[in-house]
């Protein structure tokens, strides 16, 4: 079963192929995003990778977590699911409008 880690704290100009080649080091990566802005594609300093196994996820972290890459330290952990954002919930109905 493929794990889903958080990757935190990246360099900006870090690539999602840049990602991918660093905790490929570590196992086999199905899949590696980092995250941009969608108005200006600017990074956002954080992605996703998802590991081939548990195992392998572990072994990432085990290395990765807290060492310096780019100048920075990372963070590397077990992606939690996103939270429900507030607020959302449709529009306000408005009556009929009717001729009266």
């Amino acid at each position: 079963m493929s794990k889903k880690l958080y990757v935190g704290n990246l360099s900006y100009d870090v690539s999602s192929a840049d990602l991918e080649a660093l905790l490929a080091e570590h196992g086999t990566v199905r899949s590696a995003e980092v995250i941009s802005d969608r108005m200006t594609g600017q990074s956002k300093g954080f992605g996703f990778v998802e590991m081939e196994s548990d195992d392998e996820a572990q072994a990432a972290i085990d290395a990765l977590n807290g060492q310096q890459h780019g100048g920075r330290t990372l963070t590397v952990n077990e992606a939690r699911p996103r939270a429900p954002r507030p607020g959302g919930g449709g529009g306000g109905g408005g009556g009929r409008r009717g001729r009266y």
